[in-house]
C-alpha cells in the first residue's frame, strides 16, 4: 500500500533548484542542488504533475544534473542512445510550466535516493510513496535488460 505525503509535510525536505541548457541544446535539464542526497549514476523516480517518470544523474563541470524524465526504465535507458525517440518529459513538463532554463524550480526529496518531486515555488504538490523495488528483482531484471 502506497502513502500519500505532501510537498509541505515535515517527512519532506524541499530544495530550490534551478532549470540549465542541456549541454549545447536549448532543452532544459535540472541542476540538482548540492544539498540533495544524490550522486552520478543513480537512477531516481522523479514526479511530475503527479505522475511518476524515470531519471538519471548525471554529472558536468558545474556539478549533478539530470537530463531527462521518461516513462519508464527502458526509455530512460534508450534515450542517452543514438536513435532514442522516447518524449522527454522533463522538456515537457518546463513547457508547461513555462519555465526556462535559469528559472527557479522546487525539487522535493520524498525518498532520498529514490523519490523526487518536481514542482514551481509556491505550488503545492502531493506524491504518492510507493515501496522500493527489490534489490534483488532489480538486479535480475537488469541483466536480462543487459543481455538484449
Amino acid at each position: 500500500m502506497s502513502d500519500r505525503l505532501a510537498s509541505d509535510a515535515a517527512e519532506v525536505t524541499s530544495h530550490r533548484a534551478r532549470l540549465a541548457r542541456s549541454g549545447g541544446t536549448r532543452l532544459p535539464c535540472l541542476r540538482i542542488p548540492e544539498e540533495a542526497a544524490l550522486s552520478a549514476g543513480e537512477e531516481i523516480r522523479l514526479v511530475l504533475d503527479g505522475d511518476q517518470r524515470h531519471a538519471t544523474v548525471t554529472s558536468d563541470a558545474k556539478g549533478l544534473l539530470v537530463r531527462g524524465a521518461y516513462d519508464d526504465r527502458k526509455r530512460m535507458r534508450e534515450a542517452g542512445t543514438a536513435g532514442g525517440d522516447a518524449e522527454n518529459r522533463l522538456v515537457e513538463w518546463a513547457r508547461e510550466h513555462d519555465r526556462d532554463p535559469g528559472d527557479a524550480v522546487e525539487l522535493d526529496e520524498v525518498d532520498p535516493g529514490y523519490l523526487y518531486g518536481l514542482r514551481v515555488p509556491g505550488e503545492r504538490a502531493v506524491y504518492t510513496v510507493t515501496k522500493r523495488p527489490d534489490k534483488g528483482l532489480q538486479d535480475f531484471a537488469d541483466s536480462l535488460y543487459d543481455d538484449n
